[in-house]
């Protein structure tokens, strides 16, 4: 047997085989690797990150729009409305779904409201997926387009704040920006009340990219604003604007302002202010003019602050009346420290004697600056402070301001005598107004009110407000010897240029120079006149402010007395305040008065606009009609507000424009008037 040798085995690399091994391991690796990312990948998107991809996906074939809620309406006291709503439409796109048509809906865009094709060209080409195309045009435009035909176009209806009297109140009511949300004014204040909750509903597109309602998301409701009714009369505003405008006019004056007040409640009746602006074209004043003046500003009062001295010398029982004081002739020379030097103090009407009365009455800086020496730098502080000087009233308003009264630590040495007449301190038009009601309410100061309700759409009140009371500042006694003061400043003194026959009014002028850059300037003066009537049961109080009078006079006897008398006559005998002031006018003895005036007299008077407010439409057209009037239509239901106002002189063929409301809401208006109207 033969043995045949063995076979050799082919020789093997090791460190091939480790080679291979290894890349082998590397591709199951980088494998492993690459499952693992698409993994961790798929777990981030369907887990992680899926709320995020659902809502790129919900955009792509969603779309949410607004509901706007309707902007709550504002009224007067009485129900006459100040501010409402119009109607309008918006064409909006979505840039995504309408690029596709952009030419066809340029040039019809363009077509209708004049402007350049390429104006919406450009916005259809936004990477926004919702652009404005025009905003807030009248309804009429509607008929122009075939909205289903124009894929990606959106229709929003939406309401443009509408003012009904132009510039009444217009500082006061403020102003809403296109969004209709409150900018300034009683429109800002309120902003959050009024502007109500926009609903919204979710459309989705089908196959054929229409859009239709979902049914996944429900319709939200818009919740319409609510309504605020204000403190003021529309009655007494226009009065006071028409005789701060003849005034300031008679007397080239830059600027001016009145605020009438209810003395018992604080509620404000009228703020009007001069050069008025119209809500309706807000923007187009200056910043100066927009502004509510008689919150905003400070300025030196002058001898209107001399209550503060009188009341602290009555109140402490330190100075009667009668009490006589050397005038110095009109010049009056006190020290400052003790290096002897002096600083004269000067009274436009020069005397010799005066008791302290007369010194009110004639409006003596200089017996002033003396009886504040017997009352003491704490006592006066004291008074000033309790009156409201130097606190804001916390009137809800926006932009108030607290107005300057410095402690007596911080005096100087002639502080007191330069304060006792109404400088070195600083005031708003308000905070005086405040005082003198004070005076008039039994020496009760009250909060001023300019809000008085809030009622939603149902018609259930929300809030309203209540008349508060802040303090005592001064004893009944010393108000009816203020009175006394007072009313003698009228009938002798200083402001007989205020006189309404009939009626007796209590009052103080003031006149002071404006401080400019640190330094008092000759012919800048403001002046001034704050009074109240009647005054056995006083229902108004007055400032009549003016800025700067460049006439024959400048003082506030002879510039703001007489706006405040024309004021005061027309009150009393064309407003049905005239039913509380009849006791008083009966009991005064004069044959040129009657002993009774009767109230909204112009409803008889054929040469007077008639009221029809209350009435219903039809029955406020005939009476119209039958005087030869042209009624404009504005609302149905029943009258709510009529412009001219009751009591204007009327030409036949007048339009008179007639604002009107269901029944229901009239009547949310015409409750809780506290007597105003019967």
């Amino acid at each position: 047997m033969t043995i045949e040798p063995q076979q050799k085995l082919p020789a093997y690399d090791i460190g091939d085989i480790q080679e291979k091994k290894f890349r082998l391991r590397f591709v199951q690796i980088l494998l492993f690797v690459f499952f693992g990312i698409v993994v961790l990948r798929l777990i981030q998107i369907q887990i992680l990150e899926s709320p995020m991809y659902k809502i790129i996906a919900q955009k792509q074939y969603q779309a949410k729009f607004l509901l706007p809620a309707a902007r709550g309406v504002l009224y007067d006291r009485k129900g006459n409305v100040l501010a409402s709503n119009s109607q309008l439409v918006s064409f909006a796109a979505d840039p995504k779904i309408a690029l596709e048509d952009a030419d066809d809906i340029s040039k019809k865009f363009s077509k209708i409201f004049g402007k350049p094709k390429n104006y919406y060209l450009q916005e259809l080409k936004s990477d926004s997926r919702f652009v404005w195309l025009e905003r807030m045009v009248d309804l009429k435009y509607l008929k122009e387009f075939d909205v289903k035909k124009m894929t990606g176009v959106i229709v929003r209806y939406e309401t443009k704040r509408i003012y009904y009297n132009d510039y009444l109140a217009g500082q006061l009511i403020g102003a809403v920006n296109i969004d209709n949300s409150g900018i300034s004014g009683i429109e800002q204040q309120y902003d959050k009340e009024l502007k109500g909750v926009d609903g919204y509903v979710v459309f989705q597109r089908d196959g054929l990219r229409r859009a239709r309602p979902s049914v996944d998301y429900p319709r939200v409701e818009p919740r319409d604003g609510n309504n605020i009714y204000l403190t003021i009369d529309i009655q007494l505003q226009a009065i006071a604007e028409k005789e701060l405008k003849r005034g300031v006019e008679e007397n080239k004056i830059d600027r001016g302002l009145v605020i009438m007040m209810q003395p018992r409640t604080g509620e404000i009746l009228a703020i009007a202010q001069y050069p008025k602006v119209d809500p309706n074209h807000f923007g187009k004043y200056e910043m100066e003019d927009q502004r509510l003046r008689a919150f905003t500003d400070m300025f030196e009062p002058g001898s209107v602050f001399k209550i503060v001295t009188a009341s602290a010398a009555i109140e402490h029982n330190l100075v009667k009346p009668d009490r006589k004081f050397n005038a110095e002739k009109g010049s009056y020379k006190v020290y400052i420290g003790s290096n002897k030097k002096t600083r004269e103090i000067t009274d436009a009407h020069k005397a010799e004697i005066l008791t302290f009365q007369e010194a009110m009455e004639m409006s003596s800086n200089i017996v002033m600056a003396k009886i504040s020496d017997i009352i003491g730098a704490e006592r006066f502080y004291k008074m000033a402070r309790d009156y409201g000087f130097g606190i804001a009233t916390n009137i809800e308003y926006p932009g108030e301001l607290n107005g300057v009264l410095k402690k007596p630590i911080n005096w100087s040495a002639t502080s007191l005598n330069t304060m006792a007449f109404g400088y070195e301190v600083g005031v708003t038009p308000l905070q005086i107004v405040c005082a003198y009601a004070a005076i008039a309410n039994d020496g009760v100061l009250m909060k001023p009110l300019l809000f008085k309700k809030e009622v939603d759409a149902s018609g259930t009140v929300v809030r309203a407000s209540k008349p508060q009371k802040i303090r005592n500042v001064i004893s009944h006694s010393t108000c009816e010897t203020l009175n006394q003061f007072l009313e003698g400043v009228v009938e002798r003194g200083t402001a007989t240029q205020a006189k309404v026959k009939g009626v007796r009014i209590a009052g103080k002028t003031g006149t002071s120079k404006k401080l400019i850059d640190g330094k008092y300037t000759t012919g800048d003066y403001i002046a001034s006149f704050v009074g109240y009537f009647p005054v056995e049961d006083p229902q108004i109080v007055c400032l009549v402010m003016m800025d700067k009078p460049k006439g024959i006079s400048y003082y506030g006897g002879t510039v703001s007395a007489p706006v405040f008398g024309a004021i005061a006559e027309q009150v009393i005998t064309t407003t049905d305040i005239t039913s509380r002031l009849t006791p008083v006018i009966a009991s005064v003895d004069s044959g040129a008065v009657s002993t009774e005036i009767e109230k909204n007299k112009y409803m008889r008077a054929s040469n007077l606009v008639p009221d029809v407010r209350g009435l219903s439409l039809r029955k406020a057209i005939e009476t119209l009609k039958t005087q030869g009037l042209i009624p404009i239509v504005n609302g149905s239901g029943i009258v709510s507000t009529q412009l001219p106002s009751p009591g204007a002189p009327k030409k036949r063929g007048m339009q008179i424009t007639l604002i009107c409301q269901q029944k229901n809401n009239y009547d949310i208006g015409m409750n809780d008037q506290t007597g105003d109207r019967k």
